[in-house]
């Protein structure tokens, strides 16, 4: 005889619980949100966040070009607009990405609200759960939480100093397809990578392409940092080298200012009518009033002259996070040394755990971003992405030395308790940066 089974008895906050869709399983908050808090105060160097410096942008010029477009064209920007952009937004996209030498017409162009929107959008398109989305190792984190929320299984791909190694690349194809998995697409940020600011060389850019064309594979090439070159002219961008197989996502958050939450996607024809029918569904329209401020700028300002005002302003930065390092860092750390965007990334000696140290660094008045939010599989504790973006030069340098005497801190504790290197596999440059998938 059986004994009833017994009624449920716990308690749960959430009334809805029972209700969500299976995918918002997925849907996690990182660990170290709350300590970013802290981490914003005045006293805290954050070397964390993302957020672009926008002070040098001449703000009272265009305070007067928006008055000027309320009151002259007010009722058109402050309207509901075309789901796929405003025609003279696609317009001036175009002129943008031929910087980079791509060659595309505005009609195969949709506007979104910001490139992560656009990440979204193609996803969604393109994504049943279950498929398999390939991302370098690391990837961004805003990346590998969409495709989380479209329940993708991610498998990350190794790269180097030089970018996504082609053999790791066509490896994880071959290893995949044997298995009977759907590869949907490869996800890249071929400009100043995020987290690890590494640029891929023209060599793997063509690579990368060849093996995608063998395959049958499409590349999604996120691009908002390819303008903000430090050190060369900009690199053509894979779009500009198959026009077929890529679906280029771009933004004005970094080349002028991310309030505006202006991106887009650049894709074959076909592609482009899936997201225009799945845009209206999520918007109705991108922000028209965002879509005529920024086309007023790129009209009435000399826009490729503000990129190089960045451009000098983001090198100084730079440079102050590499003394900074090279004066600071703890005996058996390495860094990465970018030569354009925003980041720099940290390997630590065996036996750190970045994520470990935070609450420590931040209690020591500074703050950066653990490795392992960068990757899918729990790896990357033994590094941390720094960014130089936002700070003033001094306060970069400052920040480096906090650091600085928290690693040694953390070491000499290790040793103190006699803790052992037990870190799980990581990316160093060194080596290559990405776990050994072989």
């Amino acid at each position: 005889m059986s004994l009833p089974e017994p009624a449920r008895r716990d308690t749960r906050l959430d009334p809805y619980i029972d209700a969500y869709a299976e995918r918002t399983h997925g849907l996690t908050v990182s660990a170290v949100r709350a300590l970013f808090a802290v981490a914003n105060r005045p006293e805290v160097v954050s070397l964390a966040g993302g957020m672009p410096n926008i002070q040098d942008l001449p703000r009272e010029a265009l305070a007067a070009a928006v008055d000027r477009l309320i009151n002259e064209r007010g009722t058109q920007a402050m309207q509901y607009g075309s789901g796929q952009g405003e025609p003279f937004m696609r317009d001036k996209i175009v002129e943008v990405m031929a910087e980079e030498q791509i060659q595309a017409h505005a009609d195969d162009i949709v506007v979104t609200c910001g490139s992560q929107q656009a990440l979204d959008l193609v996803t969604r398109v393109f994504c049943d759960p279950g498929d398999v989305v390939l991302a370098e190792a690391p990837s961004y984190v805003g990346a590998l939480g969409t495709f989380r929320a479209y329940q993708c299984e991610i498998v990350h791909v190794a790269m180097d100093e030089h970018g996504i190694e082609p053999e790791a690349l066509r490896n994880a194809l071959v290893t995949l397809k044997a298995a009977g998995k759907r590869v949907k697409f490869l996800y890249t940020i071929p400009n100043f990578q995020n987290p690890t600011g590494v640029t891929q060389t023209l060599e793997r850019r063509h690579a990368i392409i060849a093996i995608a064309q063998e395959f049958g594979l499409l590349i999604i090439e996120d691009n908002p940092y390819g303008l903000l070159t430090l050190e060369a002219e900009p690199m053509p961008a894979l779009r500009s080298m198959d026009a077929d197989n890529v679906v280029y996502l771009g933004s004005f958050s970094k080349i002028f200012a991310p309030g505006f939450r202006v991106g887009w996607v650049l894709a074959p024809h076909a592609v482009r009518e899936k997201l225009v029918l799945t845009q209206e569904a999520a918007t109705l329209c991108p922000p028209v009033f965002s879509q005529y401020a920024i086309a007023a700028y790129l009209d009435q300002f000399d826009w490729r002259a503000q990129i190089d005002v960045f451009r000098d302003m983001y090198r100084e930065r730079r440079d102050a996070m590499m003394a900074g390092l090279d004066d600071h860092m703890l005996e058996g750390t390495t860094w990465t040394r970018p030569n354009g965007g925003f980041f720099v990334w940290v390997t630590l000696p065996e036996g750190l755990d970045s994520q470990a140290m935070l609450p420590r660094a931040v209690t020591a008045r500074v703050a950066f971003t653990p490795g392992t939010a960068f990757y899918a599989d729990g790896l990357g504790s033994r590094n941390m992405r720094l960014s130089f973006c936002f700070p003033p030069p001094d306060r970069i340098y400052e920040g480096t030395r906090r650091l600085g005497e928290v690693l040694k801190q953390e070491q000499e504790m290790y040793r103190t308790f006699g803790l052992g290197a037990s870190s799980p596999r990581h990316l160093d440059l060194s080596t290559g940066p990405a776990p050994d998938i072989s």
